[in-house]
């Protein structure tokens, strides 16, 4: 049984002892597995080459990667195994060894007393025989004595060598085992390292494999975005060349857009202070460089009640458009020649004068070539200092005899406005037949120069650069009048009609009164209806109690409604403009398909009534 038992144990050992070969072929694997992956990668593709070698990396770095992990794993478990197996088997021959010597002394030692009992009783059975004499049993006594001692003492020492091979059998099976484990221990740390290395390089293979499908996958971006480019460029150029057959069609819409004098009042409050706030600092700044205690002052004023302007709805700081960066270059230069010229305080006022005559650019910007000053350059002024200093003298002119006493004197400056544009001779024919400026008298004196003489609405387009221009001047609201001004002259209204939401031309005229209060932000507020029936705003006036009949003196601003026949009916709606001399001046859009002026006897029958806004 012993022997089969070893013959077992044998077999075992051998196989442990194949096992870590086996451990030691995998991690050679391992190590020709890193190397094709390394060599893979060094022959990874181009990023021009087609998905099908991207496949092939991927799987190449895969099967590396999971050999890698699967041998160290392998490796690792046989090891611990097969080092166990070796442990136990080693421990369980040093035992039997140690049992089997320790059974032989035993053994030994029975044998030995067995021949020592013999010896001794042979011994005592001759000296009973010797019949002649004792001497000889005597003598012979101490040396059968001797060898039984030494027998004895043999047997003893036999037994303790026995006993220390037994002790020591042990201890030399378990450093052998010890010895044996360790050095199988290291072995498959060995291993494992080997393993480790190996999935190391092939996360390295993988990266560099990674970042090779990143550069071809950037560059086959970079190649669409190139080709969407030129499709885009070849787009493009065929929409422009589509467009520019319709510019020439929308050229008067455009220009009519660009000739709106105001912006929207904003919705809040709030943002309508702070841009007060922003546009009143700017103009601070430039009035405390001139030293106008006048204009500090009203400065402040706009700061601390700029929010409320767009409650009181004449107009507010948020209408206002800002000038070019053109004008703003010639600041300096304008503050310099207003001083010279008694007009320090109108700085943001000159600045506004060159916005609109010329936006700061070309080589007369106060476009000041006819001014009666102008000895320099009979031809047309060339030189942009010349034409600020000649400009600004010009226009203090015009201001002293119109009779502008600061820079919130809206009333006289606007004479004075009309004035550099007409001509001082409008002055003093508008202070002597209206005591002052009115759009219509300005269209008045244009009509007895031949009716296409200077601009009648420069006024409004000038304050709409100008911040003091937003302050509140009195009744009625001139703000909401001069946006329905810019817009004489449009023709067929779509961009009333297009705006309200009609996809094509209906009756326009409630649509235009709505558009200009949307321009000045009084639908948002509540102050004006959006509509587009006549009667849906007469509805509203007298719902609110906002409401006067034809025997009313309206004041500008307010809504006149028109009853053609006279039976009651609502049927056209306009601005009332002002009034002069028992005539009500208006401006109405849809009036023969276009915005325009119109004139109607205080009273008329053909006046239905007035929707009185709550500016």
């Amino acid at each position: 049984m012993l022997s089969i038992g070893k013959a077992i144990k044998t077999r075992e050992v051998k196989k442990d002892i194949r096992v870590l070969d086996k451990a030691g072929t995998a991690a050679e694997r391992i190590r020709e597995a890193t190397i094709r992956t390394k060599d893979a990668a060094e022959r990874s593709p181009s990023p021009q080459e087609t998905s099908a070698n991207d496949y092939a990396i991927n799987r190449t770095s895969d099967y590396a990667d999971r050999a890698a992990h699967g041998a160290a794993r392998q490796v690792q478990d046989q090891s611990r195994r097969a080092v166990q197996r070796v442990q136990a088997h080693r421990a369980d021959r040093m035992a039997e060894s140690a049992e089997n010597a320790r059974a032989e002394a035993e053994q030994g030692v029975r044998n030995i007393g067995d021949e020592v009992r013999i010896k001794t009783r042979e011994r005592a059975d001759g000296m009973v025989k010797a019949k002649g004499s004792t001497e000889p049993s005597i003598k012979a006594l101490p040396e059968k004595e001797k060898n039984i001692r030494q027998s004895i003492y043999s047997a003893a020492k036999s037994r303790r060598a026995a006993r220390t091979g037994l002790e020591k059998a042990p201890k030399r099976t378990i450093k052998t085992s010890d010895q044996t484990g360790r050095l199988r221990i290291k072995t498959a740390s060995e291993a494992r390292k080997l393993g480790k290395n190996s999935i190391r390089t092939a996360k390295a293979s993988k990266r560099a494999i990674k970042s090779g499908r990143a550069t071809a996958k950037t560059a086959r971006e970079s190649s669409r975005a190139a080709a969407k480019a030129s499709q885009a460029a070849a787009k493009a150029a065929a929409k422009t060349s589509q467009t520019s057959a319709k510019v020439a069609v929308k050229a008067s819409q455009a220009a009519t857009k660009a000739a709106i004098t105001t912006g929207k009042l904003a919705a809040k409050a709030a943002a309508a202070a702070a841009k007060a706030a922003a546009t009143a600092g700017k103009a601070l700044a430039s009035a405390l460089a001139a030293g106008g205690w006048v204009a500090v002052l009203i400065l402040v004023i706009i700061v601390l009640f700029g929010g409320a302007l767009c409650l009181v709805g004449a107009g507010n700081a948020n209408a206002v458009e800002p000038v070019s960066a053109e004008v703003q270059a010639y600041e300096l230069l304008i503050a310099k020649y207003a001083r010279e010229h008694g007009i320090q305080e109108y700085v943001e006022l000159i600045k506004a004068v060159m916005m609109q005559e010329s936006g700061g650019r070309g080589g007369d910007p106060m476009q000041c070539s006819a001014c009666g000053y102008n000895d320099q350059y009979p031809g047309g002024i060339t030189d942009p200092e010349y034409s600020i200093n000649i400009g600004i003298r010009y226009l203090a002119d015009c201001l002293h005899a119109a009779g502008v006493t600061s820079p919130m004197d809206l009333e006289h400056i606007k004479l004075g406005l009309q004035g550099y544009n007409f001509g001082a001779g409008y002055i003093d024919w508008a202070l002597e037949n209206y005591g002052g400026y009115t759009q219509a008298n300005a269209q008045e004196f244009a009509n007895l120069h031949g009716g296409s003489y200077g601009d009648v609405s420069y006024v409004p387009n000038v304050l709409r650069y100008y911040p003091f221009g937003r302050i509140p001047t009195g009744a009625g609201n001139s703000n909401i009048v001069n946006v329905a001004a810019s817009q004489i002259g449009n023709v067929g209204g779509q961009p009333y009609w297009s705006w309200y939401g009609f996809s094509g031309r209906v009756e326009w005229c409630a649509c235009f009164v709505s558009w200009c209060a949307d321009q000045c932000g009084y639908i948002d507020a509540g102050v004006i209806p959006k509509f587009a029936l006549v009667s849906d705003g007469v509805n509203y006036f007298q719902s609110k109690g906002q409401w006067q009949d034809g025997s009313y003196t309206p004041k500008a601003g307010d809504i006149i409604f028109f009853t053609w026949s006279g039976d009651g009916s609502a049927d056209h709606v306009g601005f009332v403009e002002n009034v002069t001399d028992g005539t009500v001046n208006t401006i109405e859009g849809n009036t023969t398909d276009s915005c325009a002026r119109r004139s109607y006897p205080l009273g008329g029958y053909m006046i239905l009534g007035y929707g009185v806004p709550a500016y």
